[in-house]
């Protein structure tokens, strides 16, 4: 993509094939987008602090490495069969885009473990660092943003696929709305999936700093493990880094309208008994009630023999409960 043009009818790209004409531009092309730069896009954030790498290997000895996550002196390494990962904490690489080479891959492995174990193949690597940064908003005009290109963070967590699926998701229903004439929609997307990345960053410089290979982090590190050991503490970690504990704050007291509703064995008035989420596979909106009811087009009743009543969004979040402080009729409205 070499440029382009928004106004209120559409954007219109220019690329080395081509113009192409769109009604709106999605920026989904990674960490170094081309469309955030092009747009405009404020892309703040924490430099980084690490250098790191991943690698497919054949070892020497390999013997002379220990299994799983080993916090060393001189860095993190971790090291199952095959492959091998490596941080060292003296800065970002001084030229983060050149290949990546076995010498280098080596001499950090060498230098985090204390060991001179050699490799003796390499199919492939990646070099790393702990940057993190994400855009001031993911909409300017009928440009959006999603996924590594909204926001970019350190792997700690393996946060960053799910929480790109989950901005799609949240993202693809409300486009499709738009080109239907409903774009009101699309100004939730930030409001909603801002807040989360932001989540994600701030917990990923917070295991950047619990892995750091000094007496003062060693110290945190056994104060956070104990409180990791207490079930709330435990329950609150596994919900921040799943992304089980999102809620989108959609102005309703009912502590379950926003959150993303989990799978569960429906049993329908008929007698018959399906999964909640076989029945969101097929899209739309997904209204679970045994109470009769008039619903907009692109809502389907899923009769149960039973309560309680609750109207799912497309994306699988909870958008009305028969707890909530708010209508049926106005969230159906709101959303559909």
């Amino acid at each position: 993509m070499e440029g382009f043009e928004q106004d209120d009818d559409g954007v219109r790209v220019r690329t080395s094939a081509g113009p192409l004409s769109a009604r709106y531009l999605i920026g989904c092309d990674g960490g170094r987008s081309s469309v955030r730069k092009l747009a405009g896009f404020e892309f703040p954030g924490t430099d980084p602090t690490i250098t790191g790498y991943q690698a497919l290997v054949e070892f020497d000895t390999p013997a002379k490495l220990a299994m799983g996550w080993q916090r060393t002196p001189r860095g993190l390494i971790t090291s199952i069969p095959g492959r091998v990962f490596t941080a060292e904490f003296d800065g970002p690489p001084p030229d983060r885009a050149a290949p990546v080479t076995q010498a280098e891959v080596e001499a950090s492995i060498q230098r985090v473990s204390g060991t001179d174990v050699k490799i003796l193949s390499m199919a492939k690597a990646t070099r790393w660092t702990d940057h993190a940064r994400q855009a001031t908003t993911y909409r300017i005009g009928r440009v959006l943003l999603a996924g590594d290109a909204a926001h970019v963070h350190s792997p700690f967590g393996g946060q960053g696929l799910n929480l790109g699926l989950v901005d799609a998701a949240n993202l693809g229903w409300k486009l499709a709305a738009a080109v239907r004439g409903r774009d009101h929609l699309l100004d939730s997307y930030t409001a909603e999936r801002h807040p989360v990345g932001a989540r994600v960053l701030e917990n990923t410089r917070a295991q950047v700093a619990l892995v750091r290979p000094d007496p003062l982090t060693t110290a945190l590190r056994a104060i956070v493990s104990d409180l990791i050991k207490l079930p709330e503490g435990n329950r609150l970690i596994g919900e921040m880094l799943s992304g089980a504990g999102i809620r989108y704050h959609l102005g309703d007291d009912d502590p379950l309208v926003g959150t993303l509703a989990p799978d569960r064995l429906l049993t329908l008035a008929d007698g018959g008994e399906v999964r909640l989420y076989a029945l969101t596979e097929k899209g739309g909106g997904l209204f679970v009630s045994p109470s009769e009811r008039s619903l907009p087009p692109d809502v389907r009743h899923a009769r149960t023999k039973e309560g309680p009543s609750t109207l799912l969004r497309p994306d699988g979040c909870i958008a009305w409960t028969d707890a909530s402080s708010t209508s049926l009729d106005e969230a159906l409205a709101r959303w559909f």
